[in-house]
């Protein structure tokens, strides 16, 4: 398969990577010094599911010198989805699947106005990886996994013979019956490991280990969860049971992407995470005390640390 990453960041340049190893020509769209390290030195994971160098990556920063692929991932940070999603209309054909990878629960329906509702697929991705340095993706225990469907669930031949390509690929991905509840249910899980690791600055060993700080780490999942039931997600009865087992297996050195980046200086995805709980919570009347904290200590980083 012809396949671009937009973009390559720590998500993306991992899942790409695989990908790239097992054979299928890939893209990567990555800008700045980790475009430079990744031109000059390759790509390289850090993982405990086997280290890899790519010496040989085409990388580039314009979309429109990679031409019409078969599937897109599309990994951006949330503020940059519908840039983005205008400069990958270079990318997208006829028979071509954006597989979005992103945080949050409204990337398919900001990007379908843009790229199609044919072409444009829910994904949600189950992985640690932080950009260690530039061109080096570091990933924390053994989860990697994709899962990806159309939201309004009817079949896709397509998406399905693509999906195929990429399990033989060794990669972990499967196609979702109800994509959108897989989104919710990812979104319920990171709007509690994101809140409680950049607002404590801890990772999750610690987190799991202090009551206080385990019991407000559910108390945001919690919230999260009311606030999807208003809003017409069903959840399944032992979900929350789920959940429990969800955090017991994260490795304890565990920080969300949100912690990587407030600690990195970065602009913080905090208006589509925490911010976008609070405000669903206000829209449907359902109490959202511990995201509104978390919203509100994090608030003065959330558009990363002047230079």
């Amino acid at each position: 398969m012809r396949i671009a990453i937009m973009a390559a960041g720590a998500v993306g340049g991992y899942f790409g990577a695989r990908m790239a190893a097992a054979g299928h020509e890939v893209a990567f769209i990555a800008r700045g010094a980790h475009r430079d390290a990744i031109r000059r030195d390759g790509l390289k994971l850090e993982s405990a599911l086997d280290d890899l160098h790519l010496k040989d990556v085409y990388v580039t920063d314009d979309p429109n010198q990679i031409g019409t692929v078969d599937v897109v991932l599309f990994a951006v940070k949330l503020w940059d989805t519908e840039t983005a999603g205008e400069q990958a209309r270079a990318l997208v054909g006829s028979n071509t699947r954006v597989i979005t990878l992103q945080n949050g629960v409204d990337s398919v329906e900001r990007l379908a106005p843009i790229l199609g509702d044919a072409s444009t697929i829910g994904g949600a991705t189950y992985v640690v990886t932080r950009i260690a340095s530039p061109g080096v993706i570091r990933h924390t225990g053994a989860l990697a996994r994709i899962q990806c469907g159309r939201l309004d669930r009817r079949p896709d031949a397509v998406l399905a013979g693509y999906v195929q390509q990429i399990k033989a690929a060794n990669i972990d991905i499967t196609l979702a019956d109800n994509m959108l509840l897989e989104i919710w249910k990812k979104f319920v899980l990171l709007s509690g490991t994101s809140g409680i690791t950049a607002s404590t600055r801890q990772p999750l060993g610690v987190i799991r280990d202090d009551k206080d700080m385990r019991a407000f780490f559910f108390k945001l999942m919690h919230e999260t969860m009311a606030v999807g039931r208003a809003a017409g997600v069903e959840f399944e009865p032992d979900f929350a049971a789920e959940l429990e087992r969800s955090v017991a297996a994260f490795a304890p050195a565990m920080k969300a992407s949100m912690a990587n980046d407030l600690e990195a200086g970065n602009r913080l995805e905090l208006d589509w995470l925490a911010g976008n709980v609070v405000a669903l919570g206000r829209k449907y009347g359902i109490p959202t005390p511990a995201q509104e904290a978390v919203y509100a200590v994090l608030k003065p980083y959330r558009m990363g640390r002047a230079e």
